[in-house]
């Protein structure tokens, strides 16, 4: 039962039987209250969609387990919906994109699952020479708390919670040296997948070669043959889709490309940035439509996670298990 808020103030402020008229007013609600609160819902559409968690008293497999991430709610449902199968391409370009944050860890053996279904990887100079770093020398598990100037003295390298010995850098200079010496024509991978690196100065290999320009001046990296290359692979293209993990300028460097195309028709980026800096790396994909980066039609999704934790569910429930099937 309800009162008007003057029938409670009227009741609290008669003389006779207050103490009666106290427990009334104790007992009912104020209409104000009540009609702040128990708002009544329009109903919802026979298409609505109900939040669901996985069944653990049922006996689950990892694949339907994953499979119930679209209904779970928060950024399992973007995961969910990074997996399904419409944000895939068959036989148009793919381009994976990784950031500096996960040159490192082994998030990388995830990007080696190739098998002809990406055309194309943009990364950091880190990306491209952590591949070869550690085949010199291995990396180790540290801590994220380890102080800085004892791992200085030690000659430790610390990136995140993982352990570099200098001594691997090392290594890749008397490696790469002679390479840098011996330069001649572009490399490939085993899939002839194209590898841009738009800052390949920006680290060892940068280091690298400005050594090599006192030991042996005149080599010269072509930056505008990447772009044009870069850019028309878009361009001709029929459909393309972005895997974009992580930020910074290869993010950018990958959505502009689809720029000259009027936008990517798929996208799916994965990172933990913010966009309330301004800062392209944590911008959603709805800021690279206004730019015409991806399609006004496109569809697209961001989650909000560490890569090394959704990027290998989402290739082993995709890319992985396609081609496993295909095997069968």
């Amino acid at each position: 039962m309800t009162l008007t808020d003057q029938e409670i103030s009227t009741i609290a402020t008669e003389d006779n039987n207050h103490e009666c008229d106290v427990e009334k007013v104790n007992t009912l609600v104020p209409t104000s209250a009540a009609q702040a609160v128990l708002v009544h819902s329009t109903p919802m559409p026979e298409n609505a969609i109900t939040v669901v968690g996985p069944d653990f008293n049922k006996k689950l497999s990892i694949d339907k387990l994953i499979s119930s991430y679209e209904r779970i709610g928060y950024q399992a449902t973007s995961v969910g919906k990074a997996i399904q199968r419409k944000w895939r391409l068959s036989d148009e370009p793919i381009s994976p994109d990784e950031s500096d944050e996960y040159k490192l860890p082994d998030i990388r053996s995830a990007t080696k699952f190739q098998h002809s279904l990406v055309d194309v990887i943009v990364t950091t100079a880190g990306g491209v020479e952590e591949d070869f770093i550690k085949c010199l020398g291995s990396t180790y598990l540290g801590d994220f708390h380890l102080p800085g100037a004892q791992l200085r003295r030690n000659g430790m390298n610390r990136i995140g919670n993982l352990l570099v010995p200098n001594d691997n850098y090392c290594k890749f200079e008397d490696w790469v040296v002679p390479i840098l010496d011996k330069l001649l024509e572009e490399q490939r991978n085993e899939n002839n997948i194209p590898v841009y690196c738009p800052a390949i100065t920006d680290g060892s290999l940068g280091d690298m070669i400005y050594f090599h320009s006192f030991k042996n001046q005149g080599l010269v990296i072509d930056l505008v043959s990447d772009i044009r290359s870069m850019n028309n692979q878009a361009v001709f293209a029929k459909k393309t889709g972005m895997i974009i993990l992580g930020g910074g300028l290869v993010k950018h460097h990958i959505c502009n490309a689809n720029l000259m195309r009027n936008g990517a028709d798929y996208a799916v980026y994965i990172n933990t940035g913010q966009e309330f800096d301004g800062s392209d790396s944590g911008a959603r994909p709805d800021e690279a439509v206004s730019w015409g980066k991806i399609r006004m039609a496109a569809e697209s999704v961001k989650v909000y996670c560490d890569a090394t934790i959704v990027f290998p569910i989402i290739v082993a429930e995709t890319f992985a298990k396609d081609f496993n099937d295909q095997q069968k």
